[in-house]
């Protein structure tokens, strides 16, 4: 199944204890890009050998340039990324994100809070990438990308020449990270089943994601009614609030 998000899996056991929570965030967007600056096959080889199903996600499924093993699509792989915009989105991932380990040390404590809330939760396995804008979390068997040129900040040009509102650049910063990962990861495992209920059924995963961030991320009319109910339910779990 892939998840997309458009605005991986390190197994534990049911019953994790705190310490066995511990995310390390596989920077598959340094091979990707060294691939896309360098055309050295090796690294590409690389891709496909350690992260295939990451590899194939991105170039099948997110940027829709063809099947992973065409005979050219190394050629059509690099090409894709000449485009100017992405060569500058490239270039800023690499100066923004050389240093992710306050992200780590966020998604951990909060994977942790968590598991807490959700015994039987299974910890992704998480990584990095460089995408082309269109999606910002990808969830595919277990495994939870991030696309850092969705993480850019509030004010980057690309974002404002291509037509962002200013409520989707808000979100579109380092901040946001970890509570769009917490968000899509779980809406992967517990999805609607009614459009017409969509709403509060994100608002009662923001609802949960604000709990395991420690803080008050979401703040909208429908999370407020979803602090409320939880209030007046005390026996209710996590998994019965989001299976509803």
């Amino acid at each position: 199944m892939l998840f997309c998000v458009g605005c991986q899996w390190h197994l534990s056991s049911g019953g994790n204890e705190k310490n066995e929570v511990r995310i390390s965030i596989e920077r598959f967007d340094r091979l990707e890009r060294h691939f896309l600056t360098s055309g050295d096959d090796a690294s590409l080889r690389q891709m496909n050998t350690e992260y295939p199903v990451q590899t194939r996600t991105l170039i099948e499924d997110m940027l829709r340039i063809g099947h992973i093993d065409e005979p050219d699509i190394d050629d059509r792989f690099i090409s894709f990324f000449q485009d100017s915009t992405l060569q500058t989105l490239m270039s800023d991932v690499k100066e923004q994100y050389a240093d992710i380990s306050d992200i780590e040390v966020q998604l951990t404590e909060s994977f942790e809070r968590l598991t807490e809330m959700i015994p039987t939760l299974l910890t992704p396995r998480v990584y990095t990438q460089i995408g082309s804008l269109d999606q910002s979390i990808v969830v595919v068997d277990g495994l939870l990308g991030i696309s850092l040129d969705k993480y850019l900040g509030t004010d980057h040009p690309v974002y404002k020449r291509y037509g962002y509102t200013e409520k989707q650049r808000a979100m579109m910063t380092r901040e946001f990270i970890v509570p769009d990962c917490l968000s899509f990861y779980l809406l992967s495992l517990y999805p609607f089943a009614d459009e017409a209920q969509a709403a509060m059924h994100m608002a009662r995963i923001q609802h949960v994601v604000n709990k395991a961030m420690g803080r008050k991320i979401f703040t909208s009319d429908n999370v407020k009614a979803v602090e409320r109910y939880v209030d007046s339910s005390p026996g209710i779990s996590t998994d019965e609030l989001l299976s509803m």
